[in-house]
């Protein structure tokens, strides 16, 4: 641990000085991983990805445990719940056998998405990266207190309701795989974020489809990392 309680390497802010409750520091980019578990694809009606599917959240989206989620009253919101990764040292170039080696941590994350944005614009960032819509939380647990982050039960409620029920052990492409495989296109910094997908159950591919509301309540739930709860909030 580092003097401030915090990981070596990874940049920690104390509760009462993070900016907007922020259980991390702002890393230098959020890498995010699409169509990362089979049934989600399925759900999609898109193909499985021969490769991680990469795409970015630009960190003014950031919020943390509490935080309010703003959507604004024009824009189909969606939730995602995903286990996030948290690196702990430079890494470039990283083989896979050693990638695990390179995580300081691990987050829950919400990664709310503009649905009718997405759609419109055939490519994913802009309506991923919205101010308030990666809430991450609720602290960061060190990577040796979770032996193998395959084995996670990962959940998602709205309201009390089960929306989201599915295992890490689900992604296709694990943990390891996608650290070695975005090291090999840019490197990663410590505190960077990684945000490895999400499994079925979104709103927008229910029938009826679910969208968010003003007075929402999510909990996104992984075991051995904690519980993330924010409220939606609409904007005038």
């Amino acid at each position: 641990m580092s003097p401030s309680g915090g990981m070596p390497g990874v940049a920690t802010q104390p509760r009462q000085e993070a900016q907007r409750n922020l259980p991390i520091a702002l890393p230098s980019k959020v890498v995010c991983v699409g169509l990362n578990y089979r049934d989600h694809a399925t759900e999609a009606g898109l193909e499985v990805p021969k490769a991680p599917l990469l795409f970015a959240k630009w960190p003014n989206a950031l919020i943390g445990p509490q935080d309010e989620i703003l959507v604004p009253r024009d824009v189909r919101t969606d939730y995602e719940a995903e286990l996030a990764v948290v690196i702990g040292r430079r890494a470039r170039g990283v083989i896979r056998e050693e990638a695990l080696d390179y995580v300081a941590g691990y987050l829950c994350a919400n990664d709310i998405t503009a649905r009718d944005l997405q759609f419109e614009d055939g490519q994913w960032v802009r309506a991923k990266s919205l101010d308030t819509f990666c809430p991450i939380g609720p602290a960061l647990v060190p990577r040796e207190q979770v032996p193998d982050p395959q084995d996670l039960r990962i959940r998602l409620s709205l309201n009390g309701a089960l929306m989201q029920d599915s295992s890490t052990a689900h992604m296709i492409f694990g943990v390891a795989d996608i650290i070695s495989f975005v090291s090999r296109t840019a490197t990663l910094e410590p505190g960077d974020l990684i945000l490895t997908g999400t499994p079925a159950g979104v709103g927008v591919f229910r029938n009826p489809p679910v969208g968010l509301k003003e007075g929402d309540e999510i909990s996104v739930e992984i075991e051995r990392i904690g519980t993330l709860t924010n409220r939606v909030r609409t904007l005038p």
